[in-house]
C-alpha cells in the first residue's frame, strides 16, 4: 500500500509540474497582456500593477488599422470552417474507398498518404508556391493570395493524418450494415452518407480537433500563400503587424496573440464534453 500510495503521490507531483511548464507561456501572454511595453522588458514575469491596462491594450489592438482585428478573425473563421467540413468529407470518403476496396492498389494508395506524414513542409513549400502560380496562370484562377488557393492547400496537408485516423475507425465498422443497405437497394453513395459517414461521428470529431487547433494556429502557410501585406490575412498573420525592423510593441503584440487564441479557448470550454466523448468513442470504437 505504501508503494502504491507513494508512486501515486509521485505521478500527481510529476503531473502538477508539466501543466505548469505547459501553461507557462499562456501565463507570460495573459500578465505581459496587462503591462506596458517598457514594463515587460524590465520584468516579463511579474504580476501586473494594474489587470484594468489589459482593456486599454485590447481596445488599442482592435483599432488598430494594420492589424484589423475583425477582418482578420472573420478570414481565420472561413479558411478554418471550409477546410474542416472539406476535410472531414473527402477523407472520410477517400478512407471508405481505401477500407472497402480491398485491392493491391488501395494499399499503396494507402500507404503513400501514410508516407506523406511524414514529408516536411519545408521541403516542398517552394515548389508549392511555383506550382500554385503555374495554376494560376493556365487557368487564371488566383491560387495565391485566395481563400481557395489556401484551403485547397490545408486540405492536400491535412487529408494524410485525417485518412489515417479515420481508415483505422472503419475497420471496426461490420461489412454486414453496408451489405444489408445494398440489399435494400441503396446505392453505393446512398450507403456511405446514410450508413457510414453517421457513424463516423466520433472520429471526426477527433479529426476535426486535430486539423482545427493547426488551421487556426498555423502561421507558416497563410504567410507564404496570403502575404504579409497581402488583403486576406488570418490572426497569426495579423499579429506580426505590431512587429517592425527597429521597434516591437511587445504589450500589443502579446494582446494581439490572446485575442487570436481567446476563440479556441470559448470554443473549447463550451464543447469540452461533446470533444472528450468523441475522442472516448473513438478509441473504444
Amino acid at each position: 500500500m505504501k508503494a502504491e500510495r507513494g508512486r501515486t503521490i509521485a505521478a500527481e507531483i510529476i503531473c502538477i509540474i508539466l501543466s505548469i511548464i505547459i501553461l507557462f507561456p499562456f501565463f507570460l501572454v495573459v500578465v505581459n497582456a496587462a503591462k506596458k511595453s517598457a514594463d515587460i522588458i524590465i520584468n516579463p514575469i511579474s504580476i501586473p500593477a494594474k489587470w484594468s491596462h489589459i482593456f486599454s491594450n485590447i481596445v488599442q489592438v482592435i483599432n488598430n488599422q494594420n492589424f484589423s482585428y475583425w477582418n482578420s478573425f472573420f478570414s481565420s473563421v472561413i479558411i478554418t470552417v471550409i477546410s474542416l467540413t472539406l476535410l472531414s468529407l473527402f477523407s472520410s470518403m477517400a478512407a471508405w474507398v481505401l477500407v472497402r476496396n480491398k485491392t493491391k492498389w488501395s494499399d499503396i494508395v494507402f500507404m503513400l498518404f501514410v508516407s506523406a506524414m511524414v514529408i516536411p513542409f519545408q521541403v516542398v513549400m517552394l515548389p508549392l508556391l511555383s506550382t500554385f502560380r503555374r495554376i494560376s496562370e493556365f487557368t487564371g484562377i488566383n491560387m495565391l493570395q485566395s481563400y481557395q488557393g489556401i484551403i485547397f492547400a490545408y486540405m492536400g496537408f491535412g487529408g494524410s493524418l485525417s485518412i489515417f485516423i479515420i481508415h483505422g475507425f472503419i475497420k471496426g465498422i461490420p461489412y454486414e450494415l453496408e451489405e444489408a443497405a445494398r440489399i435494400d437497394g441503396s446505392s453505393p453513395e446512398g450507403t456511405f452518407f446514410r450508413i457510414i459517414f453517421p457513424l463516423l461521428k466520433p472520429v471526426h470529431v477527433t479529426v476535426l480537433i486535430l486539423n482545427g487547433i493547426w488551421v487556426w494556429n498555423d502561421y507558416l502557410l497563410p504567410s507564404l500563400m496570403l502575404g504579409l501585406n497581402g488583403k486576406i490575412k488570418t490572426l497569426p498573420v495579423a499579429v506580426t503587424s505590431f512587429v517592425g525592423s527597429y521597434v516591437k510593441q511587445w504589450d500589443l503584440i502579446l494582446t494581439a496573440a490572446l485575442l487570436a487564441m481567446l476563440p479556441v479557448i470559448i470554443l473549447f470550454l463550451f464543447a469540452q464534453k461533446q470533444i472528450i466523448k468523441g475522442m472516448v468513442e473513438g478509441a473504444i470504437k
